[in-house]
């Protein structure tokens, strides 16, 4: 029988987890599996049906209502919500931040942690999150920490705004950034944090085409031992 393995990438906002776990699934031929794009779903359907978070009971059944599916075509990944494609309507700063909110429900996370493993047992499988080395996948093969200053990760996504013609302001994008990092390291259930045996790679200076080849490298380094 064919071995399954997989690699946990974890890292704050913007430290570009999902560049760099694309491009790996593709030199490696395992497939990725985007968790963020997961939380920002649940984030969506939230916003759209305006689910009070501090009441457990509407998020419970809010919860009920939604199936989160993750679909492949030509090799993009296509997020569906109640099987619509949602892929659109994911990526705005509004449900950034409201995942980043729901993420610390452990009902949230419950519910995509099962998901989640399943993915992981069927195939090689390389997915990026806060919590994937420490809590969805502690057994990975390879777990990597990526990290990067909040500065140049805010420089980031203003570009990538930018370049697609949304007027943005820099500064409160770091604030953003600063203030999602103390959410995510400080929240009660699955903070973010690197796992004891993971490898730091910082990507402030180096791109997403090296930060992959040095994964890679490392990947077969453990296989290989």
């Amino acid at each position: 029988m064919k071995k399954n393995y997989s690699i946990a990438l974890d890292g704050p906002a913007g430290s570009g987890k999902s560049t760099v776990a694309k491009l790996t699934a593709k030199k490696l031929g395992f497939t990725y599996v985007d968790t963020g794009a997961m939380y920002r779903t649940i984030g969506l359907y939230f916003l759209r049906n305006n689910v009070d978070i501090s009441d457990n009971a509407a998020v419970v059944k809010a919860l009920s209502e939604i199936e989160v599916d993750l679909e492949y075509v030509d090799g993009e990944q296509q997020v569906m919500l109640n099987e619509e494609n949602v892929n659109a309507y994911i990526r705005t700063e509004e449900v950034g931040k409201q995942a980043s909110i729901v993420s610390a429900l452990g009902e949230v996370r419950e519910k995509l942690l099962f998901l989640q493993r399943n993915m992981a047992e069927k195939k090689s499988i390389i997915m990026d999150g806060r919590d994937i080395g420490t809590v969805v996948l502690p057994n990975a093969t390879l777990k990597i920490y990526m990290e990067a200053s909040a500065k140049i990760r805010a420089k980031r996504r203003y570009d990538e705004l930018t370049a697609k013609g949304v007027s943005c302001d820099l500064d409160e994008i770091e604030k953003d950034i600063i203030a999602r990092d103390e959410r995510d390291m400080n929240r009660e259930i699955s903070p973010l944090k690197k796992a004891d045996d993971a490898e730091v790679v910082d990507t402030s200076e180096i791109n997403p085409q090296q930060v992959s080849e040095k994964i890679i490298e490392l990947f077969e380094k453990k296989i290989a031992d």
